[in-house]
């Protein structure tokens, strides 16, 4: 059902999945050396039992261990004064163990050892300069189900403002090494969070779907995942201590990774880029919360005999339990639950965050349509701002 029969494949990294796979780190950062930085989030890991536990393991294999704190979505400056702070101390190896903030951070940090002037001047529509594509090995370890960060060649920066901005730096030998997914990490995952990350996992998943560039490869992927959005993206909100649920959840965000990868996305994240140049929100947040109207308004402008419309209907009966019904009361289920998802898991609006009305059309001016099955106009998108305001 995709919309075209042939594709590229995007680099993947080795992958290391399953409940307790913490435990393989330090013997993959022994493949490439003997000296590790550690890029972590502010609390929740360096604050667990793991933590002291996963240093004395990388201490009794001979491993020479720094750690860098990133806190909120990462800028140009995180990653400048992480390259400055340890250039001169022989970093061998990067690893990333937090949520997608947190592994962008460390990917570009990774790559940025290897260079000699600020990552800005390599961020995509923003510097002069394109990336050489060198970096050091980068082990990702996420603590979240969301971005997918741990299987994509890009780490996404921002400074939030009016002349702000929200891009990527971007290149095939940025992947990452090993992605090693543990679900076990993702137990402690606070509530609100969960919900975040996980929205964000279900829109990717979907937008890749729904892309004009999707392919037969990617429907795979996308549609693989989405059966596990629709099976436990509720069950690790209201029970975070759910490993199964976390599995698949684990296992749906690096799905949404490799089908972004190799599909794009749309609307939504065109939204993403502009909004959060503007104003400091979670990109799980402002993705889960744009979702609802942003794909009612797409499913509007779909004619029935749409290739659209058609994985609109298919997806929606993954997630409506009724049987031989229409193909309109499968894409209403759908978006009744998408909404119902927004309500239930308190998403919250824009306005918490602070943009104002009067920003909405300069906003909506600059956001992109990306690969969504429809082009929304620039007053459909004002409209997705407003409702969400």
């Amino acid at each position: 059902m995709s919309w075209n029969g042939s594709f590229a494949l995007a680099s993947s990294p080795k992958v290391v999945f399953g409940s307790g796979k913490l435990a393989a780190l330090p013997g993959l950062v022994q493949h490439w050396g003997k000296k590790v930085l550690l890029v972590t989030g502010g609390k929740s890991l360096p604050e667990s039992a793991r933590w002291p536990n996963l240093l004395a393991q990388l201490e009794s294999a001979g491993i020479e261990w720094r750690q860098y704190t990133v806190s909120g979505e990462p800028s140009p400056m995180v990653v400048d004064r992480a390259v400055e702070q340890y250039r001169e101390e022989g970093m061998e190896v990067v690893v990333g163990i937090g949520g997608g903030s947190v592994l962008d951070a460390a990917k570009a940090i990774a790559a940025m050892f290897c260079e000699t002037v600020s990552v800005k001047r390599f961020l995509e529509g923003v510097g002069d300069r394109k990336p050489s594509g060198k970096t050091l090995p980068f082990i990702a370890v996420p603590t979240t189900a969301g971005t997918g960060s741990e299987a994509t060649k890009n780490a996404v920066l921002s400074e939030v403002g009016e002349d702000g901005f929200k891009k990527s730096l971007r290149h095939e030998q940025y992947v990452p090494a090993v992605a090693l997914i543990d679900p076990h990490l993702m137990l402690s995952c606070p509530t609100h969070i969960s919900a975040y990350s996980g929205m964000d996992a279900f829109t990717q998943l979907l937008e890749s779907y729904l892309s004009t560039q999707a392919s037969w490869y990617t429907d795979a992927l996308a549609l693989d995942g989405l059966g596990c959005i629709a099976d436990s993206l509720q069950r690790v909100v209201e029970q975070g201590e759910d490993l199964i649920a976390r599995e698949k959840m684990a296992y749906a965000a690096y799905l949404s990774g490799l089908s972004l990868a190799n599909a794009g996305l749309g609307t939504i994240h065109g939204f993403a880029s502009s909004v959060g140049a503007r104003i400091a929100i979670p990109h799980g947040a402002l993705c889960g919360t744009l979702m609802g109207i942003s794909n009612r308004l797409t499913v509007e402008k779909l004619q029935q005999e749409d290739i659209a419309w058609k994985k609109y209907e298919q997806v929606g009966r993954m997630f409506v339990t009724a049987r031989g019904k229409s193909a309109e009361y499968y894409i209403t289920g759908l978006l009744e639950r998408i909404e119902e998802w927004i309500q239930s898991f308190e998403l919250p609006r824009l306005s918490q965050f602070g943009l104002q009305m009067a920003e909405i059309p300069n906003i909506a001016a600059a956001t992109s349509n990306k690969f969504n099955p429809v082009q929304l106009t620039e007053e459909e998108r004002i409209f997705i701002l407003q409702t969400r305001l």
